[in-house]
């Protein structure tokens, strides 16, 4: 009996498994080792599409980062480091879910929690990869910007739907990438502030207020979203029940890092005016390289010389950063919708593997059909009135990750009661009063990171100075806009719960 056979006898006798879970898991390849969970980690929670977001906030944005840091990474990191290795089955949070709740709900949130990538993937990482390229290289139009857009998508795709030892290629160079970029970004961000001086800030800078803490949490909680990730690919791993509390730490310290540093840089370097979105970042490594040739104008940077080729290695590291994230999550998210599958949570046919390649070969063709479709809505709807709808749609889309977690949080409280006796390799210390604390914060981080997100200006006294440029005067109509996409949503899973009843009908006799 092979490795991954064994495991999938063991893990029959924990709950329910089908047949067919039995007998598409016995293709999977244990390939997945230490590092290689690492660097998928890393891909997944330092998105340098965000860096910008996060420090148009000002100075708060540190504070807040570090508040996040404290009050929700931390609690964060011990709740998948417990459960990921007390239930290291393929498709993690899936299975926590189903264990604490049971398979519709375990369906839906695995549905919420996939969907994101591929749209996040043909929406705002393309139009960011695309802006990025046109920014530093040359604009792109008509046919080049669409070739452009499928080659970043299907090789983002690709690498999820060969061997893990091929498709880990994309992560390594786009972990590598953002490491390499972010280091020098700060240390020439030294050099620039050594020779020009900084734009300073009092300390009342740092003082938290409401509305930029309403305006930064759904950011930063999107930022530090992809602990559980390794663990979809749980039957994957070498050794998860040692790897995973490993990588979570060295995964924490090098995230806030790897965000505060580079957030720092922008805030001290760029005048306010500036400190926006992807220009923040963008516009930050165009003015402190040219320190090594070029010159700052009224408009903008311009570099030359060295100065123009750090530009472009920055751009390229850049556009190989966001094309790992996306990668990265599809990989995980995949492998977890595969799972619903194979358990009659979802369509039979998601939960096929290929016997060539060990990966969910189904739902990886999917996410890239649904990444290539909302790319080419996006080109299609990027001017006019219907951009603005088009953009909300998108982004509550992507911030249905952030609903998923209302669910999987509070999974690691109820298994601590009801599956009490299986052997926690770690186990979150201070016993159930911690446990109660960490699962009551982390799902309250994602009930706040989602209410912002559906309903912007919440708790302030004007809700309506919140809303989206273009929607002024039209809050019902906006959530509307939020509203449909999440009833949509949940409407298809529960049908795809029931196109999976086959599946749910043939269960694996226990051992």
């Amino acid at each position: 009996m092979s490795e991954i056979d064994a495991r999938a006898a063991e893990e029959a006798t924990l709950h329910d498994e089908t047949k067919l879970a039995l007998r598409e898991k016995s293709k999977l390849r244990v390939l997945i080792g230490r590092m290689d969970a690492l660097v998928m980690m890393l891909c997944a929670l330092v998105g340098l599409d965000t860096v910008g977001a996060v420090s148009s906030d000002g100075a708060q944005a540190i504070t807040w980062l570090l508040f996040m840091a404290i009050f929700f990474f931390v609690p964060y990191a011990l709740l998948c480091s417990e459960l990921g290795t007390t239930f290291p089955e393929e498709g993690g949070p899936y299975v926590w879910v189903k264990l604490a709740f049971g398979r519709l709900p375990a369906g839906i949130t695995t549905l919420l929690y996939w969907i994101t990538n591929p749209i996040w993937l043909g929406g705002t990482l393309t139009i960011t990869a695309i802006a990025a390229f046109g920014e530093f290289f040359t604009p792109l139009h008509g046919v080049w910007k669409l070739l452009f857009a499928l080659v970043f998508i299907w090789i983002a795709v690709g690498a999820t739907i060969f061997s893990f030892n091929v498709g880990k290629i994309v992560l390594f160079v786009g972990a590598w990438a953002r490491v390499i970029l972010l280091s020098f970004f700060t240390i020439t961000a030294v050099v620039y502030a050594a020779k020009h001086g900084v734009h300073g800030f009092g300390a009342g800078a740092f003082s938290p207020t409401q509305a930029v803490f309403l305006a930064a949490v759904p950011v930063l909680f999107f930022s530090f979203e992809g602990f559980e990730l390794p663990s979809e690919a749980g039957e994957e791993m070498l050794n998860v029940k040692r790897d995973v509390p490993v990588n979570i730490l060295r995964g924490a310290v090098g995230t806030v890092l790897m965000y505060a540093l580079p957030i720092f840089a922008i805030l001290v370097i760029l005048p306010p005016s500036q400190q926006t979105s992807l220009g923040g970042f963008l516009a930050s490594v165009k003015l402190i390289f040219t320190v090594y040739g070029g010159h700052a104008t009224a408009t903008g940077s311009v570099l030359t010389g060295v100065g123009k080729l750090f530009g472009d290695l920055a751009a390229l590291g850049f556009i190989l950063a966001l094309l790992s994230s996306a990668s990265s999550w599809i990989m995980g998210g995949n492998r977890g919708l595969a799972v619903a599958g194979l358990d009659g949570a979802a369509p039979k046919s998601f939960g096929i593997i290929s016997e060539k390649f060990g990966t969910p070969i189904m739902v990886d063709v999917i996410a890239g059909v649904v990444a290539t479709v909302t790319m080419l809505t996006a080109f299609w709807l990027s001017s006019g009135n219907t951009a603005k709808y088009f953009s909300v749609v998108l982004g509550v889309t992507i911030s249905t990750s952030a609903v998923s977690y209302l669910a999987i949080f509070p999974a690691l409280i109820k298994l601590r009661y009801s599956h009490s006796h299986i052997p926690r390799p770690f186990a979150v210390p201070g016993g159930k009063a911690v446990v109660w604390a960490v699962g009551v914060l982390t799902t309250l981080w994602a009930l706040v990171a989602t209410v912002a997100l559906l309903y912007p200006g919440v708790g302030t006294s004007d809700p309506d100075a919140s809303l989206p440029s273009g929607w002024t005067g039209q809050r019902l109509t906006f959530e509307f806009t939020q509203a449909i996409p999440l009833i949509v949503i949940v409407a298809l899973g529960v049908v795809w719960y029931r196109m999976g009843a086959e599946t749910r009908r043939e269960i694996a006799a226990k051992a």
